[in-house]
């Protein structure tokens, strides 16, 4: 049986736009599944919104069946191959920690823009994550819907084609790279901010990939059911290539390349 790809649009949107939502990506039963398994984990009752004492409750790395399930179906797979490349990047074997972000009057302290580091260099161990040009460390941004997703239920804010403007940002920085901060400093989110934006929406099963320079940003809970959701980074097997004698580049290389003016 083949397994339905992106579409030659669904691709061109990923290197215009910096993502694109997968719909139906797992079953909804599995989200089900997962979410049953993050209420034991919180201690608190589904049924009883005063036992949600905290805007967000954060779960480490979980990586019961349900949730290796929903990072590896046949078409995400597949999504992988025709993003990233096929044989560059590695299997999840667990979906990574789970923000659960619930109504609450609390600030969560976490609602500033950003991108995703990949790596920390050996002398800066305890501070950001960093990234360099390649995206050495993360190969994807993505976002899981284990739940029902709407505009009030805290969805993750996206910045419309913002991949586009780190490249020029980190060209100096070389194979070292820079930190998240210094990116910061550079004036990345101030460049950004007049661009398009987008709420990462959908039903539970719903993933949305997007470019690892992508700058997003999470948001209070303003509706009623708590949001599930899981960031993990797809990991590459090894660091994008600018330069390919064939040309064959992937879409976040091409992406990347674009917003070199190449």
């Amino acid at each position: 049986m083949s397994i339905r790809g992106l579409s030659a649009t669904q691709v061109e949107e990923f290197l215009e736009h910096g993502f694109i939502r997968v719909e139906g990506a797992f079953p909804a039963e599995v989200a089900a599944e997962c979410r049953e398994i993050c209420w034991q984990e919180t201690g608190c009752d589904p049924n009883d919104p005063a036992t949600w004492t905290e805007p967000v409750i954060r779960l480490g790395s979980c990586a019961q069946e349900p949730f290796r399930t929903a990072a590896n179906t046949p078409r995400l797979l597949r999504a992988f191959d025709q993003l990233v490349g096929a044989g560059n990047w590695l299997p999840r074997t667990s979906i990574g920690s789970i923000p659960i972000r619930f109504p609450h009057p609390d600030d969560p302290g976490d609602v500033g823009w950003h991108i995703d580091g990949g790596y920390h260099p050996e002398d800066h161990r305890n501070g950001p994550p960093w990234v360099n040009l390649r995206s050495r460390g993360r190969a994807l941004l993505m976002l899981f819907l284990f739940s029902d997703t709407a505009e009030n239920d805290a969805p993750t804010r996206i910045r419309v084609g913002s991949h586009l403007d780190v490249p020029s940002r980190l060209e100096a920085a070389g194979e070292d790279g820079m930190s998240t901060d210094d990116l910061a400093t550079a004036g990345l989110f101030e460049a950004t901010a007049g661009l398009p934006q987008v709420l990462a929406t959908g039903e539970a099963g719903d993933v949305y990939l997007c470019h690892p320079f992508l700058v997003h940003a999470a948001q209070p809970h303003r509706g009623m059911p708590p949001r599930f959701l899981a960031q993990p980074p797809l990991y590459p097997a090894e660091q994008y290539r600018l330069e390919r004698p064939d040309g064959r580049y992937s879409p976040v290389e091409l992406a990347i390349r674009r917003g070199l003016g190449k």
